[in-house]
């Protein structure tokens, strides 16, 4: 039998038994766990969408500044140009080439760069005489041979003097060149000459074999790798090198006779590689005269009016250079680390 429950209409209804407590909150739980993924799915479609707008924005400001940078780049070159030779040349003036530093191909005073420059210099009317400002130390024989015989040709060609005037240094191959001119000119502590050819290297034979270490070159002929600094030379191979050597140094001695005439003052030690200061350089008929590039223009050239027709590169040149250089590292960079070119 069931006892009757009295209960006071006023009180409120008796909580809910533990049982039921689970099946009130299911639903309540999972409306919250569907507003949080919701809320996710949005922020992230949000972030997203942000991301893909500023690649966006930064795709197209690094389009416009690589625009501004080219554009700035030809505007350099154009100013360069413009400002290259400001002065009149037609008038009456010494025109001057430079020639400074190692004698190489690719190198500011490479044959093809001096040539150029010459040319130029040569053909301009207003120009009366071309001097060549040299500075240089030496290099390669054929550079240097190059730019003798092209000085020759274009004196003929133009009737026009050329004039060599020395800095500190015009030794080696720089004096194959300076000994097409008409005249030298040195200041007195110059350092000239040095009428000579050398091939230098090194030898690890000794050191290879207190090492243990050996060497294991193949080659297809049996001198190809003679000149190898890890591998014996025979007396065979020595006798050949300073062959060559000899025939590039009668070249030598051939354009230096050929060019100071009468006025070398031949010694048994004038073609032996040494070299001496400007002073004694004109006492052994190496040079003509001491004197610098204004006195030249001034009193032998009788134009004191310079103009230099050196060929340099531009600032605008540079820059193109260098950013060649990056995106090639770049573009082989992402060639070695793409899918499938590993």
């Amino acid at each position: 039998m069931t006892e009757p429950v009295f209960t006071d209409p006023a009180s409120p209804p008796p909580a809910p038994s533990d049982a039921s407590a689970p099946a009130a909150a299911g639903p309540s739980n999972a409306a919250s766990g569907s507003a949080w993924e919701r809320s996710f799915i949005e922020k992230w479609m949000h972030d997203s969408l942000a991301e893909q707008r500023a690649a966006r924005r930064w795709k197209y400001g690094m389009r416009l500044a690589w625009l501004l940078f080219f554009a700035g780049l030809i505007w350099l070159g154009m100013d360069r140009s413009g400002s290259m030779h400001n002065t009149d040349v037609s008038r009456p003036h010494t025109a001057v080439v430079e020639i400074k530093g190692e004698i190489a191909s690719g190198a500011d005073a490479s044959a093809e760069a001096v040539i150029t420059s010459m040319r130029s210099a040569f053909e301009d009317e207003g120009a009366l005489a071309v001097v060549l400002l040299i500075n240089s130390p030496g290099g390669s024989p054929v550079q240097a041979g190059i730019m003798n015989d092209e000085i020759r040709r274009l004196k003929a060609l133009h009737k026009k003097p050329v004039y060599v005037v020395v800095e500190e240094t015009c030794a080696s191959a720089a004096y194959y060149i300076a000994v097409a001119a008409d005249q030298i000119f040195v200041d007195k502590a110059s350092i000239v000459g040095s009428i000579g050819v050398l091939m230098d290297g090194f030898g690890f034979t000794g050191l290879m074999e207190k090492l243990g270490v050996e060497r294991r070159l193949m080659t297809a002929g049996q001198n190809k790798g003679f000149l190898d600094p890890f591998s014996p030379q025979t007396e065979k191979q020595k006798e050949f090198a300073q062959s060559m050597l000899n025939q590039i140094h009668q070249q030598f001695i051939g354009a230096v006779k050929d060019g100071r005439g009468d006025r070398l003052q031949e010694t048994p030690e004038t073609f032996s590689g040494l070299f001496w200061t400007g002073d004694q350089a004109v006492k052994m008929g190496l040079a003509d005269h001491l004197g610098n590039l204004d006195y030249v223009a001034r009193e032998v050239v009788k134009a004191p009016e310079i103009i230099d027709y050196t060929r340099r590169e531009n600032v605008a040149e540079r820059l193109v250079k260098r950013f060649g250089a990056s995106v090639g590292e770049s573009m082989a960079s992402a060639l070695r680390y793409a899918p499938g070119l590993r």
